[in-house]
């Protein structure tokens, strides 16, 4: 992690340019779900909180009031950037958030605005996150992963590190 970065700073660096994160909640039977979701904002801030839009319509935000415990990956195979983000997700009515956060391309699914009654604001407030950063180019890594064949250690590639918040 970069000296002059705080931990939330350098998480945001790694997922603010991925489209989507998938928010893995759990089913009143148990079992996992996930939904591809666009992250809201432009920083993730010192609380550690990330932001999602949903629909009402939608089963998510019932099943986040029921069990707020969540997961939320990230994936970047081109930049070999993965992130995983442990949480507690809240359904929150804060309007100046709604407007703070709303873009147009939330109008799309939201034509009514921050104020559609269609629209639900999830908060995930971070507790852990992890991640892989492999910074090494793709004939770096084969390389890598072919001397470790042959010498039976495991190959050091990028940064792995864990980040609780």
């Amino acid at each position: 992690m970069s000296k002059d970065k705080t931990p939330h700073e350098r998480l945001w660096e790694m997922i603010k340019d991925i489209r989507f994160g998938m928010l893995t909640h759990r089913h009143p039977e148990g079992g996992l779900h996930a939904h591809p979701l666009t992250t809201q904002g432009k920083a993730l801030g010192e609380k550690g909180v990330l932001y999602f839009f949903v629909s009402r319509a939608t089963e998510v935000g019932q099943r986040l009031r029921t069990d707020g415990n969540v997961n939320v990956s990230y994936s970047d195979p081109h930049k070999d950037v993965y992130v995983s983000i442990t949480g507690r997700a809240v359904v929150s009515e804060d309007m100046d958030a709604k407007q703070r956060l709303f873009n147009p391309m939330a109008k799309a699914w939201f034509p009514g605005g921050p104020t559609d009654p269609d629209l639900e604001l999830v908060e995930v407030h971070i507790t852990h996150a992890e991640y892989w950063d492999v910074k090494e180019s793709k004939p770096t890594q084969l390389f890598k992963m072919a001397a470790a064949a042959i010498s039976g250690e495991r190959p050091k590639l990028g940064e792995h590190k864990e980040v609780a918040v």
